[in-house]
């Protein structure tokens, strides 16, 4: 009895000493005043609190502990840490964009006719024209504005508030802070940028969360997701991925990756990376932008990079997963 009290202890002990929670103080880089009800979240996952009425905030990332830290609030620019302290509270500093706001509520008045016409190239393009996208609903969409550039070629999109959007393909409700839209009408080009906070929809019914599973594995087999942790755990050929130089041979898993201190994970590689998915041609491609990418065993990966095209490239905001889904 004696030892399995024991080793009951020794249990709680380790899960405590291996317990991560981030405290800190969030405020207005231009007068240091306290902000209330900001945002603290792990991007693309559903861990998330609200600093309180003096800017305070606790939260547990030992799920995540090697993900960077994402700070939203309305009307400053986000912030994400990826190298903060994990003993001691942190102090962060958000920057105000009143006068980005002002600007285009002053110059992004529109006709109904062209708001509507904005509307539709934003969902196509930001949800995505796959079933899931299309089965996405912007709740608040009064609160998106558009701008259109003195030659009328380039669509920009600016959201007042975090846009709520129901995936009612995947039965997830997500919380999109989006920083950036441009569309150019001209080359068909796009970029946004933004963070994600997931909820899942728990009240869903059985014959739901069955038809929401096989949408699910639909979007997340052959993903950017997929790829990065199957490149994680050096498992690409039995997950059906084959990699390529432009000389078309083939890149191993040596070839390509760095292992730091603490497991941590670096792609590296100089020149594209051909990405084959269940198929004898190439379906995307990965083009490097830094010497090292870091990535992580839940198909977390630095988007400032690496730049994607093709297939992986065409997954949308409506095909988007939470870093913690797994397919069942």
């Amino acid at each position: 009895m004696k030892r399995i009290v024991l080793f009951l202890l020794l249990i709680s002990y380790f899960q405590v000493g291996y317990t991560q929670i981030i405290k800190g103080t969030i405020l207005d880089k231009s007068n240091n005043l306290k902000i209330n009800f900001a945002s603290i979240y792990i991007n693309g996952t559903s861990v998330g609190t609200n600093s309180d009425q003096n800017g305070y905030f606790e939260l547990d990332i030992t799920k995540y502990g090697s993900l960077p830290l994402t700070i939203s609030a309305l009307g400053y620019y986000t912030v994400t840490l990826s190298d903060f302290s994990r003993e001691k509270p942190i102090d962060v500093y958000l920057i105000p964009k009143m006068f980005e706001l002002n600007e285009v509520f002053v110059i992004a008045k529109s006709t109904e006719k062209e708001r509507k016409a904005n509307l539709k190239l934003f969902m196509d393009q930001f949800l995505g024209s796959s079933y899931n996208g299309q089965n996405c609903v912007i709740v608040n969409e009064g609160d998106i504005t558009f701008k259109n550039g003195t030659s009328r070629d380039t669509l920009k999109a600016f959201a007042s508030k975090p846009l709520l959007i129901v995936n009612n393909a995947l039965g997830y409700k997500i919380t999109y802070y989006l920083d950036k839209f441009e569309y150019c009408r001209k080359n068909k080009s796009f970029l946004y940028k933004g963070s994600a906070l997931f909820n899942e929809d728990m009240s869903a019914a059985l014959t739901q969360k069955n038809f929401f599973e096989k949408r699910r594995k639909n979007a997340y087999f052959g993903s950017r997701s997929h790829f990065f942790s199957s490149l994680w755990t050096n498992s690409l050929k039995s997950n059906g991925f084959i990699v390529r130089n432009s000389l078309d041979e083939i890149i191993n898993y040596e070839d390509i990756v760095i292992v730091r201190a603490g497991f941590k994970k670096y792609l590296s590689y100089k020149g594209n990376l051909y990405i084959y998915y269940l198929s004898k041609s190439p379906s995307s491609y990965i083009e490097p932008l830094k010497d090292q990418i870091f990535f992580d065993s839940n198909g977390y990966f630095d988007g400032s990079g690496v730049k994607v095209i093709g297939q992986m490239a065409q997954q949308r905001i409506g095909d988007l997963l939470p870093y913690d889904y797994k397919p069942k």
